[in-house]
């Protein structure tokens, strides 16, 4: 199972199904799918949009705590934990359910695998001092799912952003972001509020092939019961492989603040695409390019923290008029502003909602004219 942020299931569903697994379900900010052990470690380093991954441990009805007492009870989790294991509930959600109370699902899905790993071990008392097994449990209209989480700190965290801006924007829902977006990694890319550089940064490891996790470590390496060392082994070293050389991309990154393009260009560093971006201190209001068919994608301010509402209206009139003169690119703008159309100056081709965090977002795509086709270079067959 992996959790994703509302409004990014199809495009976790297409990173998936690419990576050769078949897609059982798709739920609200949830992807399910059949995989093995080298699942867990490729889907783990390689997925731009997921959250986390988890293995899903047991999955039955409850309707009260006897039942899931009983039903949690009724799994074999001496096939996850080993008898010194540290094992707890990480998180606990319930939706329509008739259990609803998310520290009691906890207790009461701690003690009923703390029982049956009694009668297993043949002990009352646990040193839970190995390694960290953590759970999460959902419960959607009083369907239980226990899932094993396999990642640790959440997906975004790739381990380039050490430095940040006020208002950043995960690094997965940035790459989610760019997915939704007709963009590759030959074309022109603007982010005019770069920020801290996250949008153009996802947008150059992607260009480059760079596996989102292929530098960071994840809960399930210890694990060896569960998957073997080899596994995540060849799974980095798919990664590494696969990463290309790329050096004629054109992705820019501005920001009127001089100390976060400073912190943007060493992010990008730590990213190892510091050259392939250009980032610039530049007020929107001279944003321009000499080329065509370019892509702005943005996430501006929302109004809700750095500015009010009137400076934010001002701003995206201003944003507005300079994508007006740039003939014939497209836009894409993520932002909770509910004047956003109007700021523009046009009604946009299509929106989606995306919940950045807990806020209600929209995703508004203002399409220019696709790019003519390239001529095919000539063959000679003589």
């Amino acid at each position: 199972m992996a959790p994703c942020h509302f409004g990014m299931e199809s495009v976790l569903k297409k990173e998936i199904t690419d990576l050769g697994y078949d897609v059982t379900g798709v739920a609200d900010g949830r992807v399910t799918f059949e995989g093995d052990a080298e699942a867990v470690a490729r889907v783990n380093i390689c997925s731009r949009t997921a959250e986390r991954l988890l293995i899903k441990a047991a999955s039955f009805t409850a309707r009260t705590f006897d039942e899931l007492f009983e039903g949690t009870k009724a799994v074999r989790w001496e096939e996850f934990i080993p008898e010194n294991g540290k094992f707890w509930i990480a998180k606990a959600s319930s939706v329509k359910s008739a259990l609803f109370s998310p520290s009691d699902i906890q207790s009461i899905v701690k003690k009923a695998m703390v029982d049956e790993l009694k009668g297993v071990y043949h002990t009352d008392w646990f040193s839970e001092d190995g390694d960290a097994f953590p759970f999460r449990v959902f419960i959607m209209k009083d369907e239980v799912t226990i899932g094993l989480d396999t990642t640790g700190d959440s997906l975004h965290k790739r381990g380039y952003r050490k430095l940040t801006a006020k208002a950043p924007i995960a690094e997965n829902l940035a790459a989610g972001l760019i997915m939704l977006t007709p963009w590759r990694g030959d074309r022109i890319l603007v982010d005019p509020f770069c920020g801290s550089g996250t949008i153009p940064i996802e947008a150059a490891m992607m260009a480059a092939n760079i596996a989102p996790g292929m530098n960071r470590t994840f809960t399930a390496q210890n694990w060896k019961h569960v998957i073997p060392e080899q596994v995540w082994k060849d799974a980095f070293e798919e990664a590494h492989d696969s990463v290309v050389s790329v050096t004629d991309t054109d992705i820019q990154g501005y920001d009127i603040d001089e100390e976060m393009i400073r912190i943007a260009r060493k992010n990008a560093a730590d990213a190892g695409v510091e050259k392939m971006i250009h980032f610039q201190t530049r007020d929107v209001a001279v944003l321009s390019h000499p080329k065509k068919y370019g892509f702005i994608i943005t996430n501006p301010p929302y109004g809700e923290r750095l500015m009010d509402k009137d400076e934010v209206g001002s701003l995206y009139r201003l944003l507005g008029e300079r994508y007006k003169a740039l003939d014939s690119w497209s836009m894409y703008v993520i932002s909770s502003y509910d004047k956003v159309e109007n700021g523009i100056g046009r009604k946009a081709d299509k929106n989606r909602k995306i919940y950045n965090g807990m806020m209600k977002t929209y995703y508004y795509e203002f399409r220019g004219p696709k790019p003519p086709a390239r001529k095919k270079d000539c063959v000679d067959t003589e």
